[in-house]
């Protein structure tokens, strides 16, 4: 196999406001050696983001949030999503730091520890975003309630809710957007090594 390289043979911005929008002319090696034909992908650029899941391992529950997302405007049905808490990095920041803040801004609740669980790309085939995904320990005993910054427009509805209870609707399809599917199949996969860990033994 050839050696990986590729190449940006045009770059252009079509747009810049909250997200930016780029246009690349772009080539790269081929598998089977040699170079593709120029190739021209837009690309959305939006920067680093950060996601913790907020789970509390004392009375086994996950903090969930739900509001309205404009990706989901074509099944008016489903415009209401059911998430974990998330932001984006800005400047000077690391993506630690974001995932407490955004827990107090969008569900009222403190991290206590916290475990980074994985980066990932959201969306590679036309998205820049890198997720760095978080789970965070939290006391769920008083979580619930909207929350949100009113500046930024954000109306977010907090609820703890039983673990079993959110695998449950992990399986039927009610959380359909990515990164709460990734965060809860983690947790689903490593709960009982993550209880023992924050809790010194199973309840």
């Amino acid at each position: 196999m050839s050696e990986r390289q590729f190449e940006i043979l045009e770059q252009q911005t079509l747009y810049q406001g909250f997200f930016r929008l780029e246009n690349f002319t772009v080539r790269h090696t081929l598998f089977n050696g040699g170079w593709s034909q120029p190739i021209q992908r837009e690309l959305f650029r939006r920067g680093e983001g950060a996601a913790v899941l907020l789970y509390d391992p004392d009375r086994d529950e996950v903090v969930l949030i739900e509001q309205f997302r404009i990706g989901a405007v074509y099944q008016p049905e489903h415009a209401w999503l059911l998430e974990i808490v998330a932001g984006a990095v800005e400047e000077g920041e690391t993506a630690a730091e974001v995932a407490i803040r955004e827990a107090e801004e969008e569900a009222g609740c403190q991290i206590l520890d916290l475990i980074e669980i994985q980066q990932f790309y959201s969306t590679p085939g036309g998205f820049a975003e890198r997720i760095t995904l978080f789970c965070g320990r939290v006391d769920a005993s008083n979580a619930g309630g909207v929350h949100g910054l009113d500046h930024e427009g954000e109306d977010i509805l907090v609820s703890a809710v039983n673990s079993e209870l959110a695998f449950e609707w992990l399986e039927a399809g009610r959380i359909e957007s990515g990164i709460p599917i990734i965060a809860l199949q983690w947790l689903y996969i490593h709960r009982k090594r993550l209880r023992e860990r924050w809790c010194g033994s199973l309840v």
